[in-house]
């Protein structure tokens, strides 16, 4: 019996085929041929020293700033937490780079977008940005789930960039992956409490796990199927996430059979510089 009968289709994704969707490089800035074949093959690779030194320490104390905010913030809610943040647990902060100019240049020039014009293409645009704190005081591990599983855009393969900011390794909560399941398209998620969206509780393939030292990424496809392991490291794990779509792509939010939101607006979707 094939693994993936036991996989449930998205009720958006309708006839998808990675290799028409998937952009193919030309004139790379950034990443490899190797790097090229295991995010088609596998969902995913990791990039070691995407920003030096210097890079890192502008980007976390940004970054920093934006997690007192938010940490402050649910401080304030009742039993700490709202959704899926959760104080002590974990910690969100989203559209960080449209507030602060110094993120805004590093996900639209920079080692970063150099990635996007790669897989993207040069017209790729800013979709998504956001600060995760992985706190060690109540370790949990994150839902297996799929990116375009949380909000449904087309085309479904999109971008993202997990940098770390500090060293992600497996027991500080690193990103796993559940390799090849991307080329299938969008999987039905369903919401766990008060974990999130989830596609199953085990994958039906062996998980991969992607440690990466501070300064490096784990770039991978929309589609993805991934999570963060706990995080029992008794340090907090920082990362910055910058997710990508192309010029054409469009949100759907409403109910099945809605018209979506075409994402051309430049102040909310700012396009990558092209050098």
């Amino acid at each position: 019996m094939s693994q993936w009968i036991m996989l449930e289709m998205h009720p958006r994704s309708k006839n998808f085929d990675w290799d028409q969707e998937v952009h193919h490089m030309v004139s790379a800035q950034r990443v490899t041929s190797e790097q090229w074949s295991q995010y088609n093959e596998l969902g995913f690779f990791v990039v070691e020293n995407l920003l030096n030194a210097s890079q890192l320490a502008d980007m976390t104390a940004e970054t920093d700033a934006s997690y007192v905010v938010a940490d402050e913030f649910l401080k304030k809610l009742p039993d700490e937490r709202m959704f899926i943040a959760e104080r002590g647990a974990i910690s969100f902060a989203p559209h960080v780079a449209l507030q602060s100019p110094i993120l805004r240049q590093f996900v639209l020039d920079s080692p970063i977008s150099e990635i996007a014009h790669d897989l993207v293409g040069p017209d790729a645009r800013l979709y998504h940005d956001q600060v995760v704190y992985k706190e060690s005081e109540k370790p949990r591990r994150f839902p297996w789930h799929q990116d375009n599983g949380y909000t449904f855009v087309e085309p479904q393969n999109y971008l993202t960039v997990w940098i770390a900011l500090t060293d992600a390794t497996v027991d500080s909560g690193c990103p796993w992956v559940a390799p090849g399941l991307h080329r299938h398209g969008t999987l039905k998620h369903e919401y766990v409490e008060p974990l999130g969206f989830q596609i199953f509780e085990e994958p039906p393939v062996s998980a991969i796990s992607a440690p990466v030292a501070a300064g490096g990424a784990v770039v991978f496809s929309s589609l993805t199927p991934h999570l963060t392991g706990p995080n029992i490291s008794g340090k907090t794990r920082k990362a910055y996430i910058v997710q990508y779509v192309g010029s054409n792509a469009t949100r759907f939010e409403g109910p099945i059979g809605s018209a979506g939101e075409l994402l051309i607006d430049d102040a909310r979707f700012p396009k990558i510089s092209v050098h």
